[in-house]
Order: structure tokens, then sequence, then C-alpha cells
């Protein structure tokens, strides 16, 4: 894993409010080039938020978020989209088109096309991407044809082809059979090796300390740790936090069996 290098994305105090209840609550973070931050924490503990805000999609309620030091917010959607790409976690697609189309998306910041009317250099692009993430069989494939991890690759594929410098995944390795889960965290984890800033939504706490430079634990929207995944994801906070244990032979077992 890569030492953290400069600042790209900031986001200081950052609070939401939402139904009268916070969603957000005194968020800070930094995000640096060439790491890879795990967002963990329970069903609603505010990690989908933080993206959206991340990526200027949310406005704060109070607090901001700052890219290479200028406010994200006064970006115009095309100038954010060629330096952010973001996976959600909701992926429908409106209509059935080619894996090639839907993973040719990923350049639409860039004038971008359907594949078969892509520029010599955007078409690279694309099949890199298809190619990182093992979809390039998928290319000529209709995507109602195809099944929720396949559909999910292609997803993950229109994310690497916009070749941002930084990549917001909400949950990426949803869907995803085992060995296809480690293939996604692999090729996130060479993004930020490269230089690029990943930060992505995770409940496989394994996971997250395996391939992550730092785990974010959120918690009712609280940000609750944050740090090298040893330091983060010790009993203490695994209790607290998830009602998990660590068990002697591996994986995690109820804090209190009496729950079950």
């Amino acid at each position: 894993m890569t030492q953290r290098s400069v600042i790209r994305l900031l986001a200081d105090r950052v609070s939401i409010r939402r139904d009268g209840r916070d969603i957000l609550s005194d968020v800070s973070l930094e995000v640096h080039s060439g790491e890879m931050i795990a967002l963990v924490g329970p069903n609603g503990a505010g990690k989908s938020t933080l993206i959206r805000t991340l990526l200027g999609l949310l406005e704060p309620d109070a607090g901001g978020v700052m890219l290479d030091g200028g406010p994200v917010s006064v970006l115009s959607a095309r100038a954010r989209a060629r330096q952010m790409a973001y996976l959600p976690q909701d992926r429908t697609v409106a209509w059935s088109v080619t894996g090639a189309d839907l993973a040719a998306l990923g350049r639409f910041a860039w004038g971008g096309a359907a594949y078969d009317r892509l520029g010599a250099t955007d078409r690279d692009k694309v099949d890199q991407a298809l190619e990182l993430t093992g979809a390039t069989a998928l290319k000529n494939r209709l995507l109602h044809t195809l099944s929720g991890g396949e559909q999910a690759r292609l997803h993950l594929a229109r994310a690497l082809a916009s070749d941002a410098s930084l990549l917001m995944a909400d949950e990426p390795i949803a869907a995803l059979d085992p060995r296809h889960q480690l293939e996604a965290m692999q090729v996130l984890r060479a993004q930020a090796d490269r230089g690029a800033s990943v930060v992505c939504a995770l409940h496989d706490l394994e996971l997250a300390g395996r391939y992550a430079d730092r785990v974010a634990v959120l918690d009712r929207g609280r940000l609750i740790a944050c740090g090298s995944p040893d330091a983060v994801l010790d009993a203490e906070t695994l209790a607290q936090v998830f009602g998990v244990m660590r068990q002697p032979s591996g994986g995690f077992a109820l804090a209190d069996p009496g729950q079950a």
C-alpha cells in the first residue's frame, strides 16, 4: 500500500440534517492521493450520504467540501465528472444497452458517445476498464440478459473508464460472488497504488481491513474513528458499533450471543 501524499479532497465539519434528524454530524475527513479509504458502519450510519456530499451532490447544512483547495460546490457537473467518478448503490438502467455502451458512459464528461462512435483514445479507455473488471466478454451482451454480478462488473468498468483521479464507490462488491469481490477490491486497490484517491463504502470488515490504507467508522452520522485498519477495527469498536467480536479461528461472531 502506498503512503499518503497531498490532500485531494477535504470534508470540513460537515453536517446534514433531514426531517429533523441528523444524517451527518460534524464529520471531517481528509482524502489523500494514492490512498484507499474504506467507509464502514451499520446500515443508516451515513456512509452513502457522506459519499454524495464529498461528490458535491448534496449541499451540507454546515461545513464544506474542498477539492484541491477550492469548494467542490462551485464546479460544474462536467468539471466534477472529469475528476471524480461515482459508483452508486442504485445502478438502475432505464433501458437495456450493451455492456460496451454502458461502460462507454464513463467517457460522457469528455464528450463521449455510444461505444461504436467513440474515438480511438476513448475506446481504449473503455476497453481497458472492461479488461480490468473481467467484463470484456460482456461487451456485446444486452444488460437485461446479464446477472446482477455481471451488471455490477460493467458498472465498475463504467466508473474506471472515466479515468478520474478520485473514485467514489458505494458498495462496489454488492451482488458479486467471492471471486469477483476479491477481483474488484484488487482493481480498486490498484487505482490507489497508481496515485488515484479511492473512497468506498463497505460492509465486509475483513475486506476493508485487507485492502484499505485507512478505515473510517461511521455510526449514527458521526465519524467515530479513522485510521489504520488494525488501530480502528479493535475489539471495543467492533463491539460498540457493530455488535460483533473477532473469533480466534477467523471471522466474526455476535458480541452478545443472547441477541441471536
